[in-house]
């Protein structure tokens, strides 16, 4: 099949990026794209992976779980730190990218017997405690939406390309945000924005949208709205500022479409039954909305005695991490140990 033609020297559109789309075969190029502080297309650069094994402490022998796979990087490096011997287990709800991520695994060699793949969402982890012997060492989550599902259009997470106003992590279920912003009501809206992303034009916001909802189908007509309303308003100040409220409208939007919250909130209510006494859990957050839940969650059980020891202060990716990778700049890691306590046993 001949690949896509495109005009220039160098290609813009994301189908149009033959070599970055098949790293396999065009190595060295991805190497110079991840050397020029860009994340190449169709790839995900993982966040803070020195910090988190260094939190998670994966040993020869351990079982543990990746509960948002992506393209599956974290993943390789815990495979390669609980070998021999060791299980990993990696889920994801995303039908799309899971089984390539899987197929990149098992073409490192692992197979079935050290790495178990599942598509489900992480707030039902509870379901894989008997394939996992009753507990995990260790569980790592990273929130962050992956680089393969920003970068292709087809997707609709991004406003930077034009693509179908979608924002579902998986595309086969629930309802797109072009049907969402459809039914939903103004003030409905307003508070959705507000609540998800701390937007500060939240009612310009909501106003112009449910006044234009039934033209809005595609991504860029959304950011050109939002764009045309807050460029008349002085109190919206400049141009990245207007292009920050576009991006937390498409994030405030992702998180009702995909009932993200309510995801983070089971799964964080889960960890201690799911973790074996002693087991070490690590996530990675991108937003207030999610470090401010994952941060409580951890306080309030350690007060009840549920965590032995937590995070005391949020750890960042380094400078160098950030201009090598400027995709990690909003990301903050999390860490807690299960206490080995009775109760929890009687949990199990």
């Amino acid at each position: 099949m001949r690949r896509v033609r495109y005009k220039g020297k160098h290609p813009r559109r994301f189908e149009e990026k033959y070599k970055e789309l098949n790293p396999e075969k065009y190595a060295g190029d991805i190497e110079k794209i991840i050397k020029s502080g860009k994340t190449p297309a169709g790839m995900h650069r993982s966040i803070c992976v020195k910090e988190i094994l260094e939190v998670l402490d994966p040993k020869p022998g351990e079982t543990g779980l990746d509960a948002t796979l992506g393209f599956g990087g974290h993943a390789e490096e815990l495979l390669r730190r609980i070998m021999p011997g060791g299980r990993l287990f990696g889920i994801d709800i995303d039908p799309i990218e899971l089984p390539r991520a899987a197929l990149r695994l098992r073409a490192l060699g692992y197979t079935d017997k050290e790495f178990i793949f599942r598509q489900i969402n992480f707030a039902g982890i509870p379901k894989m405690l008997a394939d996992a012997g009753g507990g995990f060492d260790f569980i790592l989550a990273d929130l962050g939406v992956s680089s393969m599902q920003l970068d292709n259009p087809a997707r609709g997470f991004t406003f930077k390309w034009e693509g179908p106003l979608d924002l579902r992590l998986n595309p086969h279920r629930g309802q797109p945000a072009s049907a969402l912003i459809k039914k939903i009501s103004e003030k409905a809206l307003e508070k959705m924005l507000f609540f998800n992303s701390d937007e500060p034009h939240a009612e310009i916001i909501a106003k112009v949208i449910h006044e234009n909802r039934d033209k809005i189908s595609t991504t860029k007509a959304l950011a050109d709205i939002i764009k045309e309303a807050l460029s008349s308003k002085a109190s919206a100040g400049s141009r990245d500022a207007i292009t920050t409220s576009i991006r937390r409208t498409f994030q405030a939007l992702r998180i009702e479409v995909n009932d993200e919250f309510s995801a983070l909130e089971q799964f964080l209510r889960n960890l201690p039954i799911c973790l074996k006494p002693g087991g070490r859990t690590a996530i990675l957050t991108f937003h207030s909305g999610e470090d401010n839940r994952v941060m409580k969650f951890f306080q309030d059980g350690l007060e009840a005695g549920i965590y032995s020891d937590i995070s005391r202060e949020p750890i960042r990716p380094t400078p160098k991490e950030c201009f090598d990778n400027p995709r990690s700049k909003s990301a903050i890691l999390r860490w807690a140990i299960c206490a080995p306590q009775d109760h929890l046993k009687e949990k199990r």
